[in-house]
């Protein structure tokens, strides 16, 4: 039996618990996962018990960059997103299976990638990784963050997008939310933006002149810049299956299983349709 953790500032509403218990019994195994929720200011001290006390851990917001420099060696996309949301404890290397969770999100959702142009919110650690595969994929990709300088570090160490210091009155094919504004104690805001009249919410202004809207977060189910885009007569795609798809690119690092795109989206359908 595994014993396995997800870590972030505020975890107690997650979902991470039901998922990984569900996949892995889908591949097998049994687990014991836990909801570790940590004040920022806590982190330092309350990371290193982690890698005795657990097999491997999820890291989520905002500790996916801080728990880089307590690991032994990274792996994969961690390598150029400079971000973690996976660890395995026996090793201490880090992964990060947000971007290919993201990816098939997408695909499942209809949204093509090459050719289009995305404007993503946040250059955070979510931010990053949906960067780097937006571009990679083919996709026309423009960023905006309120922190110009973590902006401009992650054009420099990305490349291939265009960072934004206010964002232009411009359709774009898809308006994506990596910011996390939208849950916890943000619940019914929108990320807060510069136009060129000024700052201001992002509002129907904005997502009525998007071909659809993506919001990384999943609770609340439907954030408030979600109700936007779908009260514009917009598609609108919550974070839910992203989380499923990055825990099922997870649970196969934790097992040395191979994934597979087809099994994954079916153990979506599968646990869909028993939490219903």
């Amino acid at each position: 039996m595994l014993k396995l953790a997800v870590v972030g500032k505020d975890v107690s509403r997650s979902d991470s618990p039901r998922m990984h218990g569900f996949i892995l019994r889908k591949m097998g195994t049994e687990c014991v996962y836990d909801k570790i929720s940590v004040p920022p200011q806590e982190f330092s001290a309350r990371a290193e018990p982690l890698f005795a006390a657990y097999d491997a851990f999820n890291v989520t917001i905002p500790f996916k960059e801080e728990i880089v420099s307590r690991l032994a060696k990274l792996e994969g996309d961690a390598h150029v997103f400079g971000a973690v949301n996976t660890v395995v404890t026996r090793t201490r290397t880090g992964y990060n299976t947000d971007g290919a969770g993201f990816l098939l999100m997408l695909e499942n959702a209809g949204i093509a990638v090459r050719g289009r142009s995305f404007l993503v919110l946040g250059a955070g650690g979510a931010g990053r990784s949906c960067i780097k595969k937006l571009a990679d994929g083919g996709g026309r990709v423009f960023a905006y963050e309120r922190d110009a300088q973590r902006l401009a570090a992650v054009h420099r160490d990305l490349g291939g997008f265009t960072p934004l210091d206010e964002i232009p009155a411009a359709p774009f094919d898809v308006v994506i939310n990596c910011t996390g504004v939208g849950m916890h104690d943000t619940v019914g805001k929108t990320p807060v933006v510069r136009f060129a009249g000024g700052t201001a919410p992002v509002g129907a202004d904005l997502l009525s002149f998007a071909g659809a809207a993506v919001d990384l977060i999943y609770v609340p189910a439907e954030s408030e810049f979600l109700r936007i885009a779908r009260a514009c007569g917009k598609p609108a795609v919550s974070g839910g299956a992203m989380l499923f798809y990055q825990a099922y690119y997870a649970d196969c690092i934790f097992l040395g299983r191979q994934p597979s795109a087809a099994e994954a989206k079916q153990f979506y359908i599968d646990y869909s349709e028993e939490v219903q």
